[in-house]
């Protein structure tokens, strides 16, 4: 038997491929140029609610159910809808669907302009499980473990954390790092650790994915009202490397510094994923060239004939016995009127406060603050010089840079090397005022995010500019919400996740406060199973 990581590196030498440890070398032009610019969502017809300037509707239609966002949490409600019924609408404002799951392509790669990954579910999530096994990611079971397709599960090597002037593998700083602070780093993962294997007093575990599967005793939610950083310093973890681990990962999955992270939230980042395989890790991740869009487009097939895209919704209005949708077609560049007897709300917060009136759903929206990212996808036509250590992985983080580093997008290709590869770069804006930040990143150019991703990857990549063939930045102005210190826990989430007069179900992840695609995919389905109850 040999590793999956050996099987693959013999493959590419078997087909005289050269190994990811080439340098640059001279014989490459000396700057070649390179296309590029500053992409998005189009979102000039989402603007449009801001001035809500919409003629009477003319015509009038009537669906059972509806669901208005077609992001994960959307096709997750449709997907579920479509086994007991064919008669319901989802609304998708996009030329097609995805949220913040979008992809793009080029002559070298599918790449991700968002999220790009999905660690393994556990047993308990049965949906998923089942969602897995229809998209035949989950090819069979084994001694009750299920088996996943091997061209899913991340190819080795995984990850890297350049440090130091060296290429280390795994992202927990090892390389150079002072023994005092080597024990800080193993006393904090051994917390971890024993916080991954504590049960609630209710018979739960003290994290779990869906979050709603969590203990709630209390001096576990208690975390929620203090910050990550404050955690770090009421268990005495000083260490500089081990506060930018925890930074990291905090920013990984939320967009938030230590201080803007909740601690339950900071803690679960580390406790709750719980999957087990029978032919692979526990760690190991499902991933693609375009990442989740991968998933998105699996979600879709089946319910492609319940979508309509390009459709502006700009009223939700409850009724006596209906809910009564109005929606501005861009397609057909005319308003309309849809009388449902439910209605499935899976879009975020500050799209929702302009929907509901306050007196339907008396919300604290500014209790919902979400952090803004920028993206961007760096297409190389040379190979990477590989300075000291490990060779490129899928993963690659930068230690003490403020970004996530970036991921390989080439790196489940199974194809000879010729040296092309796209790596997606991700930064995630961590300022605490979420609003002035968000404000800043729509202000800058593309020239400007290109020199801050060029003046990253440099410390590692000297002289990378000259082996660029395109490179192109994506913002995302709400990229995550935000599970701020009590947020978690507290009475705002909560409310927001209520019925509306038993007709209005609301399934976007940021009602969990965490924007992972296990959330999203939660949600989607649970309201989806309160709207058919109630049908």
């Amino acid at each position: 038997m040999i590793s999956r990581r050996q099987f693959f590196q013999r493959s590419l030498q078997a087909t005289g491929s050269s190994l990811l440890l080439t340098s640059l070398n001279g014989c490459k032009p000396a700057d070649a140029g390179y296309t590029g610019g500053l992409q998005g969502p189009n979102a000039k017809l989402g603007h449009m609610l801001r001035s809500m300037k919409f003629e009477p509707p003319r015509v009038t239609l009537k669906v059972p159910i509806v669901i208005v966002g077609g992001g994960a949490s959307g096709l997750s409600a449709a997907r579920y809808l479509r086994k007991f019924t064919s008669d319901f609408t989802l609304l998708e404002l996009g030329d097609e669907p995805g949220g913040n799951a979008a992809s793009g392509r080029n002559a070298v790669s599918a790449y991700p302009w968002g999220a790009h990954y999905l660690p393994l579910p556990d047993s308990h999530d049965t949906e998923l499980l089942d969602f897995l096994k229809e998209a035949k990611v989950i090819t069979g079971y084994e001694r009750g473990l299920p088996v996943y397709n091997e061209y899913y599960l991340c190819f080795d090597p995984k990850e890297r954390l350049y440090i130091h002037n060296y290429w280390q593998e795994g992202l927990v700083p090892r390389e150079g790092v002072p023994a005092a602070d080597r024990d800080q780093i193993e006393r904090f993962l051994a917390l971890m650790n024993d916080y991954k294997a504590k049960k609630g007093s209710d018979g739960r575990d003290a994290f779990a994915i869906p979050l709603e599967l969590s203990s709630r005793d209390p001096d576990l939610l208690s975390l929620d009202r203090i910050s990550m950083a404050q955690f770090l310093t009421d268990h005495q973890f000083t260490s500089a490397y081990l506060k930018w681990y925890v930074a990291y990962c905090c920013a990984d999955d939320y967009g938030t510094s230590l201080a803007d992270t909740s601690a339950w939230a900071g803690i679960h980042y580390f406790c709750s994923r719980k999957g087990k395989a029978a032919n692979t890790a526990p760690d190991t991740v499902l991933t693609w060239p375009e990442g989740n869009h991968w998933l998105i487009r699996q979600l879709q097939q089946s319910v492609q004939p319940n979508i309509r895209t390009q459709c502006l919704v700009y009223a939700v209005e409850p009724r006596a016995d209906h809910v009564e949708i109005l929606l501005f077609d861009a397609a057909a560049h005319a308003t309309q009127r849809i009388i449902a007897q439910k209605a499935i709300m899976a879009t975020p917060q500050f799209v929702n406060q302009r929907l509901l009136t306050p007196a339907v759903r008396p919300l604290r929206h500014e209790a919902f603050e979400y952090s803004p990212w920028m993206v961007a996808n760096v297409t190389l036509r040379d190979n990477l010089s590989h300075r000291h250590g490990e060779s490129l992985c899928w993963d690659n983080v930068i230690y003490g840079s403020e970004s996530l580093g970036y991921v390989n997008a080439t790196q489940q290709q199974v194809r000879v090397d010729n040296g092309e590869h796209v790596l997606t770069y991700y930064k995630p804006l961590t300022g605490t005022d979420a609003l002035a930040t968000r404000r800043d990143a729509y202000q800058r150019t593309h020239d400007q995010w290109k020199e801050m991703v060029l003046r990253d990857l440099k410390q590692p990549h000297p002289g990378i500019e000259k082996s660029i063939r395109e490179l192109n930045t994506w913002v995302w102005g709400h990229g995550m919400i935000r599970p701020s210190p009590g947020f978690i826990w507290g009475d705002d989430r909560a409310t927001a996740a209520r019925p509306v007069n038993n007709g209005i179900y609301f399934a976007h992840s940021d009602i969990s406060g965490m924007s992972i695609f296990e959330e999203a995919f939660y949600r989607g389905y649970t309201a989806a199973q309160q709207a058919l109850h109630q049908l």
